[in-house]
């Protein structure tokens, strides 16, 4: 079986989780909703709860590469603009990209919480999705609402959930 995700590309996102110790695995997929939202070139909407449990807001989309990077070393470019995307971020609160490109990169502390993530984020998409449809007007949720729902899982003070 051929590894779907080009070297070069592998190899810069590689690069960059390597500063960050608390990332052991990285996954790549091609999951119908989470691709769908890249392909809209769409960041997921922090819209409820359940979003939430997993990541501190809205999970991120990369920009849309240029002519330039397409033509020239497409797939060490497609990996420096994922990296561009986490460069400021904690990826492990943000544990998934989405991009113009029609798949995704999860991140993890070891490759089977990278396939969970992958897992989730899948799910977080269609609900995201379905939510739109029944309601195409929902705005993202109350900040203070996605802090204390998040913070009380992950933050420094963190006392829901099991360890």
């Amino acid at each position: 079986m051929a590894i779907s995700c080009p070297v070069p590309t592998r190899r810069r996102i590689w690069h960059f989780t390597a500063a960050f110790k608390n990332i052991g695995g990285i996954v790549h997929t091609h999951s119908l909703y989470a691709t769908a939202w890249a392909q809209a070139g769409k960041g997921i909407p922090a819209y409820g709860t359940t979003q939430a449990d997993y990541w501190y807001g809205d999970v991120p989309c990369t920009r849309p590469l240029t002519s330039k990077e397409i033509k020239d070393d497409y797939e060490a470019n497609t990996g420096r603009v994922i990296v561009d995307t986490f460069k400021a971020l904690d990826p492990l609160q943000l544990s998934r990209r989405a991009g113009a490109e029609p798949w995704a990169v999860h991140v993890g502390q070891g490759c089977e919480r990278a396939v969970h993530n992958a897992t989730v984020l899948e799910f977080i998409a269609r609900l995201a999705s379905e939510t739109l449809l029944i309601n195409p007007k929902t705005g993202p949720m109350q900040s203070v609402l996605l802090d204390k729902h998040f913070l009380r899982k992950h933050g420094p003070k963190a006392y829901y959930g099991q360890k």
